[in-house]
């Protein structure tokens, strides 16, 4: 499972066939299994191949982590809010004011269930698995990125393809310099929870 053969294989049913054969209609059954099976394979993987711990380090750099993600949080909040007012003004902070409790059902469902895995299996399962086939920083940040859009590739929507290969990059440099699941997942939850509050829930295939 460590050969470079097996690898490359590995990548191509993972990360282009499996998210690829989900834009086709076949029954959602089986896409859970699929996806679920693949998630049991890759913790598998990271477990008991590339024996990751899964360790909180002691070196993580917490203050100048939040003033980073916080800065881009702001970015990102000043963008999306001019956004979504001078095309969906009525989408304005719509599900927050009035179905509040939709809103932190989704916002918890989403970064329990939805954003640790992603991470795991986007950021440490693909980094530690594949990034020494690529020598180049900026090479590795943009192949990852291109893998996470197409994982959402099933939504069928070019602004979700978009956003999730920006985030896609912003969390693959994070990633890059931490090596923290939990680093990135912090962030990939701080930005997603935004898009949703902000009122980008139904642009972007969330339930509202």
């Amino acid at each position: 499972m460590q050969s470079n053969g097996f690898k490359i294989l590995e990548f191509l049913v993972a990360f282009i066939l499996v998210p690829v054969s989900f834009v086709f209609d076949y029954p959602h059954y089986l896409k859970l299994a699929v996806g679920f099976l693949g998630f049991l394979y890759v913790l598998f993987v990271l477990l008991k191949v590339e024996n990751e711990k899964f360790e909180i380090s002691k070196a993580i750099d917490w203050p100048g982590f939040w003033k980073e993600t916080c800065s881009k949080l702001i970015l990102v909040g000043v963008v999306t809010t001019l956004f979504v007012w001078l095309t969906h003004p009525n989408a304005l902070f719509s599900v927050l004011v009035h179905k509040p409790f939709l809103w932190f059902l989704l916002l918890f469902v989403y970064s329990i269930f939805s954003v640790y895995p992603q991470e795991l299996i986007y950021r440490t399962f693909f980094f530690r698995r594949y990034s020494h086939f690529f020598k180049n920083e900026k090479v590795l940040v943009f192949i990852n990125a291109i893998m996470f859009s197409l994982g959402h590739l099933f939504f069928w929507n070019v602004l979700v393809i978009v956003l999730t290969f920006l985030g896609g990059v912003l969390f693959a440099f994070t990633f890059y310099r931490t090596k923290s699941t939990l680093l990135v997942s912090i962030e990939h939850t701080l930005y997603g929870c935004w898009l949703f509050t902000v009122g980008m829930g139904a642009m972007l295939g969330f339930p509202t």
